[in-house]
């Protein structure tokens, strides 16, 4: 078994790797976390809960950051012309549901959760990376106990999708970014250089739905149609499933290559939140980039029809609400 916490800012594409999680046989879904990123913090905490209720998650909604690691940063406003105005498209989510958050802010929970299943404990981030920095400055020894940190975010061979450089989990807090792909935790990044080679057709959707026949498989069918609108013109008649990329990492890690190599993230100018690799065995003059650095992995190529078969076999193989 895998125990996960499940970082992220639903978002349709979160919604879709959240289900992957809850259906996955291997996967002990022990919390999900929520920061800002595709909705305002209020909104994406209460997408998590809606989702917790209507889909019947045990796991605890913890409610995270609502602005970025260094206070006051410039932001930008969510994309509601990618995931709605309610962040889950335009599905109509309620105001307010009868599940409640833990009481403990995400990074606490994340530390509480870690220190109690000491080197068990994978982290997906799907969302900016606030609160796991926000961890890590109040508990620096997290980066021994943590088993992994598995990240959607970043463009390392190709371009952004937020600006030419970077992409846009990234973008959003660069500061927390740089913070937790240098510390001395196992970091592996499943980035825009293989997520947008993954797309989902609507056919395939209607397929995982009708497959199903749950409410859970409807739900995730309609919440997507506003995202695959979005992605009209950019790839053919679907979407691109960033974020059951990096879940599916966790599970068949076997499916992807990765490249090894210090990674930095450019904080401020032109290039906010670009992420570079130097990969490993390559030689250039004394910089920052040389000293203390942790090694981390980028994936580099993705066997794109097996991962969305194993999204659809996942989702399908649960017939119960």
């Amino acid at each position: 078994m895998h125990k996960v916490i499940f970082d992220t800012d639903p978002g349709v594409d979160d919604a879709m790797a959240l289900l992957f999680l809850h259906h996955h046989p291997h996967i002990d879904l022990l919390g999900i976390t929520t920061v800002f990123g595709n909705a305002e913090i209020d909104i994406t905490t209460r997408n998590a809960l809606f989702l917790k209720r209507e889909w019947k998650i045990d796991a605890p909604v913890a409610r995270g950051a609502g602005e970025t690691f260094i206070p006051h940063r410039v932001s930008h406003a969510p994309p509601k012309f990618i995931h709605g105005d309610d962040g889950l498209g335009n599905i109509g989510v309620p105001e307010v549901t009868d599940v409640h958050p833990d009481p403990r802010p995400a990074h606490r929970f994340i530390v509480e959760t870690v220190r109690a299943n000491p080197g068990e404990v994978t982290i997906v981030a799907v969302g900016r990376m606030t609160n796991l920095a926000n961890a890590l400055k109040e508990d620096p020894e997290l980066v021994g106990l943590v088993k992994e940190i598995v990240i959607m975010g970043g463009a390392f061979d190709v371009n952004g999708n937020v600006t030419p450089a970077a992409e846009a989990n990234i973008h959003g807090d660069p500061e927390a970014a740089d913070v937790v792909m240098t510390a001395k935790w196992p970091v592996v990044v499943v980035g825009l250089d293989v997520t947008m080679q993954t797309v989902m057709t609507r056919t395939q959707l209607a397929d995982i739905r009708d497959a199903a026949g749950t409410s859970r498989a409807r739900l995730l069918f309609n919440l997507s149609q506003f995202y695959i609108d979005f992605y009209e013109g950019l790839v053919d008649d679907g979407m691109v499933v960033h974020d059951s990329c990096a879940c599916v990492y966790v599970v068949a890690p076997e499916l992807f290559k990765t490249r090894s190599g210090v990674i930095r993230v450019v904080c401020g100018g032109i290039a906010d939140g670009q992420t570079i690799q130097k990969p490993d065995g390559r030689g250039f003059g004394p910089s920052d980039w040389d000293g203390d650095l942790p090694s981390q992995k980028i994936c580099t190529e993705i066997d794109a029809p097996a991962v969305l078969k194993l999204i659809h076999d996942v989702i399908v193989a649960v017939r119960e609400d």
